[in-house]
Order: structure tokens, then C-alpha cells, then sequence
């Protein structure tokens, strides 16, 4: 008589080898480390197994609160589909019980989960803000709605039209036309093939619309609804930063980091300024 050998339903934990004699390298090794850090932690008494649940069913709500639902943090932090839902609506099988404790594993995975722009679910809902003034910024610099559509993969430019004029978007949308933005904000749209005939229709209609191009832009508050376009006729945005900067640098002996603390802005933006006006940077 033969015993027959149950197979592992996967290999992602230490249930192949604590349940079904998994002997696979990788298992056993898994194993023997989460071994010595057990006792290692067991030694110094700081071994804690499970943690309160509350804080983590707090932390899951707040990300939802974002717009990250509870499967896309299951996704993001590695926990199963089934182990946040216990954690968030309780088991079915013990009565709805919501989850008292969690392995501090679980814990810290979950908790690792931060609400971001990049975290959000593709089709998660999202002011349009940003996405309407980077695609109207880019046609204001001569790009034509059609081959903004064609550089993120859309066939129909209407869809280009209407991502100008949506108050909501998508955040995978949105994401791509951020990604977009930064790669042409700065590029003449004749130096990539477009007629400048075409680029000269692109920016009268940006003209008649009263859409500022990138330059007008701050990088850290394009996105928000309160921010205006810097449209002086004096001196743009970009030359005042970098003369405002080299001023702090070569008379003040401010490093460029501490120039753009002074200024309210970030290093990166700092240095946009002084690749785009090269004259202004100090010697």
C-alpha cells in the first residue's frame, strides 16, 4: 500500500514546507531563514508573531478613501485577495467576524502601501486638471491634437479633444499624458517631422482658446485647480528663476539645493530653468 503524496497548491509561503514536506531548494531555504530570524527575535524578546488588525483596516479604508480599492491593494502589497478581505469584511466562514489580529508580515506589507498618483487603479477616477493644461500647454507649442494622440497610442484624436475639455479622467489617462508632457514640453514639434504649417494651426488655436503653453507652467502646481498661469511679458517664468538662483549662488554662496529651498521650488525644477536658459546660470 502506497501513501499518496499531496502536491503543494503553490509555493509563495511556508505552507509547501510546514504541510506538505515541500523539499524544492528555494522553499527550504525560505524556510531556514524565517527559522533563524524566529529565533534570533525570540532571544532578544522581541519576537511579536501578530499585530492588532485595527490599524491595518484603518490604513486599507484610507487608501480606498484615495481611490485604491481593497484588490488593488491586495495587488500592491503582495497579500492575497482573501487575506485583506478578512482583514476589511471579516471571514464568511466565522460568522463575519472581522479580523482581530494579523501576522506582522501582513502588517507591514499592507502598511508599506502609500496613496499615490502612481498606486491608483488604471480606470480610478481623477481631477483632470493637470491633464487638460499639459495637453493644452503642448498644442500651445505647436503640437497638433492628432499627433499627441498618435504619441500615446490613441487612433481617434477626438479623444485627444476631449481629454482637453474632461473636468474627470482616468488616472491611467492621466498618468500617460504626465508621461507625455515630459517628453515633449520642450521639443519643437518641426524637428519631428510636423508641417509647420500644421504647428502654426495648432498654436493659433491654442491662441483663440486662451491656452497657456508649458513655459507659463509651474511643475509643482500645474495639477492644482488654484494654480494660474505666469503669463509676463517682461520676464518668464524660467529667466527669473534662474537669475533669482545664480544671484543666490555667486553672491550668497548658496549651494543650487539651498537656491531652490529659498525660491519655493524643487532642485529639479531649479535645473529645468537652467537648461532652458543656459545664460542665466551662474559661472
Amino acid at each position: 500500500m502506497t501513501t499518496a503524496v499531496r502536491e503543494a497548491p503553490h509555493h509563495n509561503t511556508l505552507v509547501c514546507v510546514k504541510h506538505y514536506k515541500c523539499r524544492l531548494p528555494d522553499c527550504l531555504a525560505r524556510s531556514a531563514e524565517y527559522d533563524r530570524t524566529r529565533n534570533r527575535l525570540v532571544a532578544y524578546s522581541r519576537w511579536q508573531p501578530f499585530t492588532d488588525a485595527e490599524p491595518v483596516r484603518q490604513h486599507i479604508r484610507m487608501l480606498m478613501s484615495y481611490g485604491i480599492g481593497w484588490q488593488r491593494v491586495s495587488r500592491l502589497s503582495g497579500v492575497s485577495h482573501g487575506g485583506v478581505s478578512r482583514i476589511l469584511y471579516g471571514s464568511p466562514y466565522e460568522g463575519g467576524a472581522r479580523t482581530k489580529r494579523v501576522r506582522t508580515t501582513t502588517a507591514d506589507k499592507i502598511l508599506a502601501v502609500k496613496p499615490s498618483f502612481e498606486q491608483l487603479a488604471p480606470m480610478a477616477r481623477v481631477d483632470g486638471t493637470g491633464t487638460r493644461r499639459r495637453l493644452q500647454a503642448l498644442i500651445a507649442n505647436g503640437w497638433p491634437q492628432k499627433r499627441l494622440g498618435t504619441e500615446m497610442g490613441i487612433k481617434h484624436h477626438r479623444l485627444i479633444w476631449d481629454h482637453v475639455r474632461q473636468e474627470v479622467v482616468a488616472a491611467d489617462t492621466a498618468r500617460r499624458v504626465a508621461a507625455l508632457y515630459d517628453r515633449l514640453w520642450n521639443v519643437d514639434p518641426v524637428t519631428r517631422g510636423i508641417s509647420p504649417r500644421f504647428a502654426a494651426e495648432a498654436k493659433e488655436r491654442a491662441t483663440a482658446n486662451g491656452w497657456p503653453p508649458p513655459g507659463a507652467w509651474d511643475d509643482d502646481y500645474i495639477d492644482s485647480p488654484a494654480a494660474t498661469p505666469d503669463l509676463g511679458d517682461d520676464v518668464d517664468r524660467y529667466t527669473a528663476i534662474a537669475e533669482d538662483a545664480r544671484w543666490l549662488i555667486s553672491e550668497q554662496n548658496y549651494s543650487a539645493k539651498q537656491a531652490a529651498h529659498r525660491l519655493g521650488i524643487t532642485s529639479e525644477h531649479l535645473y529645468r530653468a537652467f537648461r532652458e536658459r543656459p545664460e542665466a546660470v551662474a559661472a
